[in-house]
């Protein structure tokens, strides 16, 4: 522990890196109750903490280390942080960073001089790589996470918030990818001020250290989500392990819509825009301030990187409702007879309406796809139960994938011709001529009779698909997915499909959640919505 203090209060940062601000979240703190201080690393020049290891790490490499070169891999904050410092220092740099990794920081990379080799979907598979070309060209490793000296780096942001902030602090939340920064701030924090909690946060789908935590070792994943790119590892450091044991107090976890949010939170704060992995740390302030119930505390997050594809800020807005709380969406029955629509309307009140898709199934009942913009998610459970109460028959799909990312798109009543239709939700790293390749992937012997795609400005790309696959195909269309080679889910059986899309109206009578076979290739089953399951 000693031996960390020393090396961050000694380390060699400033040469490139900025003491940056401490900015109160004023509108976000009276929201949640709490003082929330938010430290601007998104304001460094490479738009990220990053430098700070990169550039410590590099400065204490010996002069033929230097001149032979430097290699690393990066989802791309740490590349642009390895980049500047070989432009500072004078050396040599190949960055090798995985191919779904955002345009606007590869070409950040590039326009610092570095040598960019794209390769793999995570930051795992470009490390990979990049051992094996350190070793073919005698090139210096420099470790995004996983060194002493990087460690040390992003270390001096801890000494930096307690030197700005010198009153009570509750807690300092800080994003996990592989574990530098946390470990670094831990270290120092731990050290000057010990009744400060010191919190990782993490994404659901990237979860590597909160588990690794969790079964005392570390915890290779299988595969990682790859909106928060900044944070998709798959395996967390051994000496960062180590010292996010002993020094970080736990890791929560934040799903993608909290993410969104977060983003929109410190955008209508500051007028700047995170990229996922840098609103990680204030969507974890705000899930503990709710959690924890707690009231007049000061908590600092830290904003740890501003490098987002503009693109994909479409989808950030379109998800930070739905994040934020703000919207509920439902799909509810009602009856063809006289008045029925009038109690829907009663229902639904004064309160705005973000969304109403409407297609008569038959004479008896029509299938309502309606979104609700709500003060709360209590206040979206209570509508679901009025319409319930009312006579209406409803699925509360607020947290449902399929219904949010597809069936939303789709409303448009039922088809007699996609008899023998089973539906499946593919996900692939999104990249040129990806969609392409899928549609190349299919059998000419199956017809497509469904399909919805949209691209959504992330890192991968969704595709809901019905294929009309005869019985006596189905050994045969198990193999096909079994070959495919990309991530998918059964979801023949969901309620929402079965309303809104199924073959017939006969069809369409909702069935219980999870009945089907749906399972996801090399990957857990997907997981359904417990607020959907109760509706059924």
């Amino acid at each position: 522990m000693t031996t960390y203090l020393k090396r961050i209060l000694n380390a060699r940062v400033y040469d490139v890196a900025e003491e940056t601000p401490l900015d109160p979240a004023r509108e976000l703190s009276e929201r949640i109750g709490n003082t929330l201080l938010i430290k601007r690393e998104d304001m460094q020049q490479v738009f990220s903490f990053k430098l700070r290891g990169a550039y410590n790490k590099m400065a204490h490499l010996g002069a033929q280390q230097l001149a032979r070169g430097v290699i690393a891999a990066s989802a791309g904050n740490h590349a642009q942080g390895v980049a500047l410092a070989a432009q500072r220092l004078g050396c040599r740099a190949v960055i090798v960073m995985p191919v779904t990794t955002p345009q606007l920081k590869i070409a950040a990379v590039r326009a610092r001089g570095a040598e960019v080799v794209l390769h793999g979907d995570s930051y795992s598979d470009a490390a990979a790589h990049a051992v094996a070309l350190q070793q073919e060209q005698d090139l210096t490793f420099v470790h995004p996470f996983d060194d002493p000296d990087v460690i040390a780096g992003q270390g001096t942001i801890g000494m930096e918030i307690l030197r700005q902030h010198q009153g009570p602090i509750h807690a300092i939340f800080v994003s996990i990818g592989g574990g530098g920064l946390a470990a670094g701030v831990g270290a120092y924090v731990k050290q000057v001020r010990p009744e400060v909690k010191v919190i990782g946060v993490q994404t659901t789908d990237s979860d590597a250290m909160a588990r690794s935590l969790a079964a005392s070792r570390r915890v290779e994943l299988h595969d990682v989500g790859l909106f928060s790119d900044g944070t998709a590892v798959k395996k967390v450091g051994e000496e960062t392990y180590r010292l996010c044991k002993e020094y970080v107090d736990e890791v929560i976890l934040v799903d993608t819509d909290a993410l969104c949010a977060a983003i929109k939170d410190v955008f209508q704060d500051t007028r700047a825009v995170l990229e996922p992995a840098g609103a990680l740390a204030i969507a974890g302030a705000k899930a503990y301030a709710a959690r924890e119930g707690i009231r007049d505390q000061t908590l600092v997050a830290i904003a740890s990187g501003a490098n987002v594809n503009f693109d994909r800020l479409r989808f950030v807005a379109e998800r930070a409702e739905i994040g934020e709380q703000r919207e509920a969406v439902f799909a509810v029955t009602i009856p063809e007879e006289r008045g029925s629509f009038r109690r829907f309307c009663a229902v639904v009140g004064p309160r705005n309406v973000t969304e109403f898709n409407y297609r008569i199934a038959d004479a008896r009942q029509a299938h309502v796809f309606v979104g609700l913009q709500v003060a709360n998610r209590a206040e979206g459970l209570a509508i679901a139960a009025g319409f319930e109460a009312a006579g209406f028959a409803t699925l509360d799909l607020t947290d449902d994938e399929l219904g949010k990312l597809h069936i939303r798109h789709m409303v448009g009543g039922h088809s007699a011709l996609a008899r023998d239709e089973v539906l499946y939700r593919f996900e692939f790293p999104e990249r040129p001529g990806a969609l392409l390749r899928f549609l190349s992937s299919m059998s000419p012997d199956w017809n497509i009779s469904l399909f919805h795609y949209r691209n959504h400005g992330a890192d991968y790309g969704r595709i809901l698909v019905g294929i009309q696959v005869p019985p006596g195909d189905k050994r045969e269309f198990k193999a096909f997915l079994a070959t495919l080679g990309y991530r998918y889910s059964d979801e023949t059986g969901h309620p929402a499909y079965r309303l809104f899309l199924a073959a017939s109206p006969e069809e369409a009578k909702p069935a219980p959640l999870g009945k089907g076979e749906a399972r996801e290739q090399d990957a857990k089953p997907a997981r359904r919505s417990t607020a959907a399951d109760r509706a059924v």
